[in-house]
């Protein structure tokens, strides 16, 4: 924590006034100052509460379906006391980051109207009041909580509260923001997580926790993969923000390579300190095993000093490289129509869906091997259809159809019904969660519970239950069309590249959830008969149709502010396009619940079939005829043979 705010005060003394060349008014050192040092306090406040619930759940013995260990709870206790420092640097940082980024001295902050004002108009302060909320359910829940489950809620709450400050940051603004913020938020969980969970692991080993070596060696599992996830994110953030030229030119740059260089010293200690230090038995001494931990700590901590300090300073590619109006709204130019050879040929990569895609695929693929190596049978089927998914996801968020998708809304309606009608049909006939199931392995009697475990409690949970409920998916399915469209949220959400994640995430998770319950593989919590899965799809179908009428003939703009700021010259004719967004919607609805109906009337038949021959079995088995049954089936089918 020292080195970290030794660095933070170095930088930001050397930096002098950032906002001058901004155009800006200087705050004053105490503003300026301040503002670093809470920013830096939240980031390890935020790390340490989320480690902490990831350790407590996940590199502890816990039962998933009961209370935590002992040495659950004391990650918990100490997840929920760094959820309170957490909350109290948030509050301080909403008058002093609207301060700083307003160029103002935070004493004027007090009056209740300036502050106010500032906060609706600026982002950041924004984050940090949602950022409060989420430390303060996380320290009430903390305090409370002694099962499994509701401390993975609290982790979902409290990885949101580390992002919201990352899609407000320097990475979100700027020519390739896009890419920029969607490396940026692997980078932020990936560094609060593995800082987090080390200082988890050391409180638990001072304390002479039980199951050490489990708990070691699944952080070494989790550090491994936070390495690689924060070596190429870095990268591919720290060149964006500095461009090539300004690595060894700027500060800016300077202190990207300093982070490099504290990253290999991390890929050092994870590779060649813990091989040695960690290879005797772990039944003894454990002052080696400290003391690497304590190292990691140190190393660490500078790590998030040296990020700190870098969001203090302006972004060399601000100046090198100027945004125009398009670059500065989606973070790069579309001056040319889209052709064959664009759509094809111009991809983007989306780093959170499309990179998620090719990991699901990979996954999937590799638990597939595993059954074959096992001697067990996976059906072809269910993997083409799963393979078949993934592309169709990478393909419309990461080829030329994401890519133009934020210039005109009839390829972004495309995008749409692709993600939420066309993936999510393809993927739940993947059968991910049944093939997850089968080739994880079983903890065993006396083992500690695992990945197969943990997927069984969630997916058992209460909160899965309601969030496949039919009338929950059903509701959020259908509703989620006009709440977004119809009601000015998508003209509010469209400027910001955050939402642009979140409505694909949202297109892509509720398609899935209401496809699960009609022809899914998998076993949902609540299985459907048949019939009423046929009245989800009768009941939806009408829904969609008049979607995409009502957008045909709706006579005024959606989104109308931000397509005449983004101006695409090749499209003169913005309601025009609106209009073609809705047939498409109408006949993108309405062909994949074609092809959804047939798919049921099948899995319908086949059921039926599999009952009947059951209840042919179990008949035949009570009367004890069971071979007579078969030697009449035998001669029927011989007399049809000779008929032949």
């Amino acid at each position: 924590m020292v080195i970290a705010v030794a660095v933070v005060a170095v930088t930001v003394a050397l930096a002098g006034d950032v906002h001058a060349p901004l155009g800006d008014e200087d705050p004053g050192l105490i503003t300026s100052l301040g503002a670093t040092l809470l920013r830096l306090s939240a980031r390890l406040a935020g790390a340490v509460c989320l480690g902490s619930l990831v350790f407590a759940a996940f590199c502890t013995p816990s039962a998933p379906t009961g209370t935590v260990t002992a040495d659950g709870y004391a990650a918990l206790r100490t997840a929920g006391r760094a959820a309170v420092c957490w909350a109290g640097a948030a509050v301080l940082l909403v008058p002093f980051s609207a301060a700083d980024v307003a160029g103002r001295p935070v004493a004027r902050m007090a009056e209740p109207a300036v502050l106010w004002g500032l906060v609706d108009a600026l982002e950041e302060p924004k984050a940090w009041v949602f950022v409060l909320f989420c430390a303060v359910f996380v320290a009430v829940g903390a305090r409370w909580t002694l099962s499994w489950r509701p401390s993975v809620l609290l982790l979902v709450v409290a990885a949101f509260g580390v992002l919201a400050p990352v899609v407000v940051g320097h990475a979100a603004v700027g020519v390739w923001h896009d890419v920029a913020t969607n490396a940026m938020l692997w980078h932020a969980v990936a560094a609060a997580l593995w800082l987090g969970t080390l200082v988890a692991l050391l409180l638990h080993v001072r304390r002479g926790g039980a199951r050490q070596d489990l708990a070691i060696r699944r952080y070494h599992r989790l550090s491994l993969g936070c390495l690689v996830i924060l070596g190429g994110s870095g990268v591919i953030s720290g060149l964006i923000g500095a461009r090539p030229a300004g690595l060894l030119s700027t500060g800016y740059g300077l202190l990207i390579i300093v982070k490099a260089l504290v990253l290999v010293g991390l890929a050092a200690i994870v590779v060649v300190l813990r091989r040695r230090w960690l290879r005797p038995s772990l039944a003894d001494d454990r002052r080696p095993v400290a003391r690497l931990l304590l190292i990691e700590v140190v190393v660490l901590g500078l790590a998030a000093g040296v990020s700190a300090a870098l969001s203090r300073l302006v972004l060399p590619a601000f100046f090198s490289d100027p945004a125009s109006i398009m670059e500065t709204l989606i973070g790069y130019e579309l001056t040319a129509a889209p052709d064959l050879a664009s759509m094809v040929l111009g991809w983007r990569l989306n780093l959170v869906v499309g990179v998620g895609a090719l990991a699901a695929l990979v996954l999937y693929l590799f638990g597939a091997r595993r059954l074959r190596r096992r001697g067990d049978r996976w059906p072809v089927g269910r993997t083409v259809a799963w393979i078949g998914g993934c592309l169709v996801v990478l393909v419309a968020t990461s080829s030329g159809l994401g890519r133009f998708a934020p210039g005109a809304f009839s390829i972004h309606m495309a995008t749409h019904m692709t993600l939420n009608m066309l993936a999510p049909v393809l993927l739940v006939l993947g059968g991910p969660i049944t093939l997850a199931l089968r080739a994880l392995p079983a903890a065993g009697e006396g083992r500690p519970p695992g990945p197969r475990e943990w997927l069984v409690s969630l997916s058992h949970s209460r909160a899965a239950r309601l969030l496949l409920h039919p009338v929950t998916a059903s509701v959020v399915f259908i509703g989620s069309l006009f709440g977004l469209y119809f009601t000015g949220l998508f003209g509010e959400a469209m400027p910001e590249h955050w939402a642009h994640q979140l409505m694909t995430v949202h297109f892509l998770v509720s398609g899935y959830v209401f496809y699960w319950l009609v022809i899914g593989v998998d076993r949902p919590p609540r299985p459907l008969p048949h019939l009423a899965r046929l009245g989800m799809l009768f009941a939806a179908m009408p829904f969609h149709a008049f979607f995409g009428v009502l957008l045909m003939s709706r006579p005024t703009l959606i989104g109308e502010m931000y397509y005449r700021s983004l101006d695409v010259g090749w499209v003169p004719d913005l309601l025009a396009d609106q209009h073609l967004g809705g047939a498409i919607a109408w006949v993108a609805g309405e062909v994949p619940m074609v092809l959804v109906l047939i798919a049921l009337l099948v899995q319908w038949s086949r059921q039926d079939e599999q009952d009947s021959r059951r209840h042919d079995r179990r008949e035949g088995a009570a009367r004890g005829d069971g071979n007579n049954l078969d030697s009449y089936n035998a001669m029927l089918a011989a007399l049809a043979d000779r008929r032949d």
